[in-house]
C-alpha cells in the first residue's frame, strides 16, 4: 500500500482521487467563506467640493469573528503609500483607540457596526487621490483583506443634463397615459352597447304585446263581446 509521510505521521494515499479532490475543494470553499472582508461600499468613489467635509466609508466582516484586529487608512502620494489611522480592535464590542497620522482626519467608526470609517475636514485638491482601507485579523492567521476608495476634489460639481431623462419619462408617461384612455374609451363604448341592446329588447317586448292586443289573439288584452241573446 502506498504510504505519504507527513513529519513523522504516515498518511494513506487517497485512493479515489475525485473524492480527495472534492474534500479539499469543499474544505477550502469553507475557509475562503471564513476569510475577513473589507469594504468601502457599492460606489468606491466620491466627487467632492474643495473645501468640504467628507466620509470615506469602511465596514469589515469575518464569519467566525475577530481578536486583535489590525486595521489602518492608507493614502496613495503619488506611488507612496501615508498612514492616514491605525488601529487594533481586541474583540468584538471594543471601541479602538486610533492613532491619527495627517491633519483634518477623524475617525467616526463604531465597532459594534463593524465599522471603520473615517472623515475629512476641510478637503484641499491635495487630498484627492486613492486611500485604502486594510485589515488583518490574527484569529484567521493572519488572513487579511483591502479596499480602495477614490477621492476625486473639483472646483464645483458637475451640473448633471436630465434633457434625455425628461424625454423618455415624458414619453413613457404619454404611453400610459394613451392607454389608460383607450381602456376607459373601450368599457365605455361596451357599456352604451350594451345599454342599447338592452333598450332595443324592450322595444321587441313592447311591439309583440301591442301586435297580440291588436288581433284579439288568446292571452292578449282585448276585450271579449258578449253573445248576442236569442229573442
Amino acid at each position: 500500500m502506498d504510504v505519504r509521510w507527513i513529519g513523522t505521521e504516515p498518511m494513506r494515499r487517497c485512493p479515489p482521487y475525485r473524492a480527495c479532490k472534492l474534500i479539499f475543494s469543499v474544505l477550502f470553499g469553507v475557509w475562503s467563506a471564513q476569510a475577513l472582508e473589507m469594504s468601502v461600499g457599492k460606489i468606491p468613489y466620491l466627487e467632492a467640493v474643495n473645501g468640504s467635509t467628507v466620509m470615506l466609508p469602511c465596514t469589515y466582516f469575518s464569519c467566525i469573528g475577530i481578536q486583535n484586529l489590525y486595521f489602518n487608512w492608507q493614502f496613495n502620494d503619488n506611488g507612496t503609500m501615508q498612514r492616514v489611522c491605525e488601529s487594533v480592535i481586541p474583540t468584538e464590542g471594543v471601541e479602538p483607540k486610533v492613532k491619527i497620522f495627517r491633519d483634518r482626519v477623524e475617525f467616526v467608526g463604531k465597532n459594534h457596526e463593524n465599522n471603520i470609517s473615517i472623515l475629512l475636514w476641510n478637503i484641499t485638491f491635495e487630498d484627492g487621490g486613492q486611500y485604502t482601507c486594510f485589515g488583518r485579523n490574527p484569529k484567521e492567521k493572519d488572513k487579511n483583506h483591502s479596499a480602495i476608495f477614490n477621492l476625486i476634489v473639483v472646483d464645483e460639481l458637475r451640473v448633471v443634463d436630465n434633457t434625455l431623462t425628461i424625454i423618455i419619462a415624458s414619453a413613457v408617461g404619454g404611453a400610459i397615459a394613451l392607454l389608460m384612455g383607450f381602456m376607459l374609451l373601450k368599457n365605455f363604448t361596451l357599456y352604451v352597447l350594451t345599454k342599447m341592446e338592452e333598450k332595443n329588447k324592450e322595444c321587441l317586448v313592447s311591439s309583440s304585446g301591442i301586435d297580440n292586443t291588436e288581433n284579439g289573439l288568446s292571452g292578449s288584452k282585448a276585450e271579449s263581446k258578449p253573445t248576442p241573446k236569442k229573442k
